[in-house]
């Protein structure tokens, strides 16, 4: 058996083997996590505030987007010192990152107590501690990929697949105890409990590492550098969550509960998806990083990766053409969501198209190349504003509108793989 892995392990190459590890242990963890999503949520959350939970987080990553940003800086940075095997420059940068998430939480917190009140106002939801239980557990997410980062950059695939094994069981057990008082806060209780598990076990697994001596990191050029990099990853990302973020809202705000809610239930088995592209582009990251660090070229990550993406995506979506519906008929209050099981292939085609849009925009910001920025930061902001003003006021409505701004983000996405290095 040991040399049957063995074999495997030399002919799939580092970059697939470790995918597939990644995965395995991805899937493990996901049989929990969908669990959640599909049963304990629907069951404690009562349909009419059932479509509340993505604007609400949406809302959240809006809010605790500069500490987002900075940790996805932090990540590209990460990587050249982990490469060099310069871990006492690497402590001192993860401490600067920690005090940047301190000063970002402050300005959070007072920004969310002025417009906190009036958002959920809009999205029909009367409670007001909610708005800073939310914001806790987006912020303590913001800093547990630091550590997490750290694994990845260093290649330690293992240890990010133990961290996934262990940290659902405690998302599972805290809204397990949470959800039956009060669900919607407990929802947040359960979506806070996987990071902070995830910042205490990284820092075990990293403790070798960070037993050296903190090394002088900063320096004006180190400085400017960094600006530059967060600059660009901040205008990659707030366009992209802004867009998110009205699109949430829209869609709670203007259609009625039981189909907000039901695309909420639809969308939990489309961001299948997710569960392949989120190991890809964790694993992704590094490789493309080294690449461009070396000079060789990135694009062959990025082809191979799509491929595998539109493969897989496909076979999903075949699978809830016929089946969708008797699977979400089953689920706490699936009679009323069944009707709308018809959404769940063609989201799955929205999210693999733009999943592949993301592998080449990651790719782009690991080499530190943002020219892509020229036409994504304008686009989104143009897509936020005519969300806002379309009559969207069904679900069907709805899905055209993102389907027409997949296909644009799209054209500009390909051209820019096509032409790219």
């Amino acid at each position: 058996m040991t040399g049957f892995i063995h074999k495997l392990k030399l002919k799939l190459g580092d970059f697939w083997w470790s995918s597939l590890i990644l995965f395995l242990s991805c899937r493990v963890a996901d049989v929990m996590n969908l669990f959640v999503g599909l049963y304990l949520v629907p069951k404690y959350i009562a349909p009419s505030e059932l479509g509340a939970v993505l604007p609400l987080s949406s809302f959240a990553a809006f809010l605790a987007l500069p500490a987002s940003v900075f940790a996805l800086t932090f990540a590209k940075e990460l990587n050249s010192l982990a490469v060099r095997s310069e871990f006492g420059k690497m402590k001192s940068l993860m401490r600067g990152v920690f005090v940047a998430t301190a000063l970002f939480l402050i300005l959070a917190v007072i920004v969310c107590g002025l417009a906190m009140p009036y958002f959920l106002s809009r999205i029909r939801i009367v409670k007001g501690s909610l708005g800073f239980l939310i914001i806790a557990a987006a912020f303590i997410g913001c800093v547990s990929p630091i550590y997490a980062n750290a694994l990845q950059a260093l290649k330690r695939f293992r240890a990010l697949s133990f961290m996934n094994l262990v940290c659902a069981p405690v998302r599972l057990v805290s809204m397990l105890l949470a959800m039956p008082f009060r669900p919607l806060s407990g929802y947040f209780v359960g979506q806070a409990s996987t990071p902070a598990a995830n910042i205490f076990i990284s820092v075990w697994l990293l403790r070798k590492e960070l037993s050296v001596k903190a090394e002088r990191y900063w320096s004006r050029p180190i400085v400017r550098r960094f600006a530059l990099i967060f600059l660009g990853m901040a205008g990659y990302q707030s366009a992209a969550m802004l867009l998110c973020l009205a699109e949430q809202t829209v869609l709670r705000e203007r259609l009625p509960d039981v189909e907000s809610a039901a695309y909420y239930m639809v969308t939990r088995f489309s961001d299948i998806t997710a569960l392949f592209s989120g190991t890809l582009l964790t694993v992704l990251f590094p490789f493309t990083a080294e690449a461009a660090e070396r000079g060789s070229s990135t694009k062959p990550f990025v082809l191979k990766s799509s491929l595998v993406m539109a493969a897989g995506g496909g076979a999903l979506a075949l699978f809830f053409a016929v089946f969708g519906s008797r699977i979400v008929s089953v689920l706490p209050n699936g009679y009323a969501y069944a009707p709308f099981a018809w959404t769940i292939p063609w989201l799955i085609a929205i999210n693999v198209i733009s999943t592949i849009q993301c592998i080449h925009t990651n790719t782009e910001s690991s080499a530190a190349r943002f020219s892509f920025l020229k036409w994504w930061i304008p686009l989104n902001l143009t897509l936020a504003a005519l969300v806002s003003f379309l009559p969207i006021n069904s679900l069907t409505a709805m899905l055209w509108y993102l389907s027409f701004a997949t296909a644009v983000k799209a054209i500009f996405a390909f051209y820019e793989i096509r032409h790219s290095e």
